[in-house]
């Protein structure tokens, strides 16, 4: 691996991130801003239970999850994944869950894993049906799954949204219809109290919906006019109540959880958006694709709410694939067109630093990052995991190469890393 350079981005760059300040000024703190991400409660709370964790962003409490990796060093285990598939894994008590596609997305399946050795425990296929067309870098199993602990829900595109109980036994299968959407299908399906919420924005036909998580009996569905998206909604508690946040094409939009009625929408992203909203500072911080714009929202609008809740945005360098993380005070981004993070202070959008991770590369970054004790991990499609100190100013660390390419982003449960790359599942640990 060639050397990496430390660098400082040029205050021109610098100025083509800066934020642009709209209406509203300083935020409260996350803890008293009377907005707050809608997070993994109860037993679900230990575990990795869905799509960037119990946390819903990518956070990590506690201390004791090793920095430092390799092909080998700190490596517990690791097992062959069968067929190929960017979902990242999920971790309920003694399992490990993720999906997989074979024969060129004519088989699609459901796989689990013993969290202690790795081992396979069994593999439940979806019925045969209707396959995508997408994008090689997307694939047929790119949704990652969720899981209450009675149910493991799945999202196959236009095979259907499933759920497989913990022995691979298929309870429902609810179907979305024929995904018109020129990359595949890709989001991640929400679970919010007692539904499944998956939304599809595609040529014709688009929506966002919700299932009974018992029985896939479709809730409520509401038409979306939006032509491509592969992002993952989030429910968020604003006050008194919740909302159902979509980032979408063109705009970010909320929806009410129980009737799917659109709330209020806020324009501003790019066309092709992907990355995952996350909340804090009383605050929505949304990034669009394709190094477009970051936007910080305020929730709890109604209608269009652009002149009246954009607390500030940033023109162009946000990620393309990649979501954001928050932690503490820094909103963190990965502009993986450019391969360029940027720290920004999250209440009022201050540009803090900006460094350079690894060689510049066009989409080079797939994962999303996370954070846990006082670092930010963003892995690159190489398997290049770069640790930064979370703070003031960029401190690359070091640079772990786990020896496989990954896309997916990875779970962290009881001081270990599990990590799905293109042929194999790690179990990272101290030893």
């Amino acid at each position: 691996m060639q050397a990496i350079n430390l660098v400082f981005i040029a205050s021109a760059a610098i100025a083509l991130a800066g934020p642009r300040f709209v209406v509203l000024t300083a935020q409260e703190p996350a803890a008293s801003g009377g907005v707050r991400m809608v997070a993994d409660e109860g037993e679900a709370a230990r575990y990795w239970a869905r799509w960037r964790g119990p946390s819903g962003q990518g956070l990590v409490s506690g201390a004791g999850y090793p920095d430092r990796w390799s092909a080998t060093e700190n490596i517990l285990w690791k097992t062959s994944v069968p067929g190929a598939g960017n979902s990242s894994p999920i971790v309920w008590r003694d399992r490990i869950y993720l999906t997989t596609a074979h024969d060129g997305g004519r088989r699609l399946s459901l796989i689990a894993y013993d969290r202690a050795s790795g081992k396979q425990v069994w593999e439940a296929f979806a019925p045969d049906g209707t396959s995508d067309r997408p994008h090689q870098k997307n694939g047929y199993a790119s949704a990652t799954p969720a899981t209450d602990g009675e149910r493991i829900y799945v999202s196959f595109g236009s095979r259907g949204l499933f759920a497989f109980d913990l022995s691979g036994k298929q309870i429902w299968r609810s179907d979305l219809g024929s995904i018109g959407n020129y990359h595949g299908a890709a989001g991640s399906p929400l679970l919010y109290k007692d539904r499944v919420i998956l939304y599809q924005d595609q040529s014709r036909g688009g929506f966002v919906a919700a299932f009974d998580a018992r029985t896939g009996r479709q809730r409520w569905r509401t038409a979306r006019q939006q032509s491509v998206g592969w992002g993952t909604p989030i429910a968020v508690r604003v006050g008194d109540h919740d909302e159902i946040i979509v980032n979408g094409q063109s705009r970010v939009v909320a929806y009410h959880p129980d009737t799917g009625a659109e709330l209020w929408f806020c324009n501003g992203m790019g066309f092709e958006v992907i990355p995952t909203p996350v909340v804090g500072y009383g605050l929505v911080f949304c990034s669009s694709g394709r190094a477009g714009p970051t936007l910080a929202i305020k929730p709890g609008g109604k209608g269009d709410v652009t002149g009246s809740h954009l607390a500030w945005s940033t023109p162009r360098g946000s990620p393309f694939v990649p979501s954001p993380v928050l932690y503490n005070d820094q909103l963190y981004t990965v502009n993986d067109m450019a391969s360029i993070v940027t720290s920004f202070q999250a209440a009022t959008g201050r540009t803090l630093w900006q460094g350079r991770l690894g060689q510049a590369e066009r989409e080079g970054f797939s994962a999303s990052p996370v954070a846990v004790d006082g670092k930010v991990f963003f892995t690159n499609d190489q398997g290049e995991t770069f640790v930064v100190k979370a703070g003031p100013a960029f401190e690359l660390m070091h640079v772990n190469n786990i020896g496989e390419g990954t896309l997916a982003s990875p779970a962290l449960v009881d001081n270990r890393w599990y990590i799905r790359t293109n042929q194999h599942l790690f179990a990272i640990g101290a030893r």
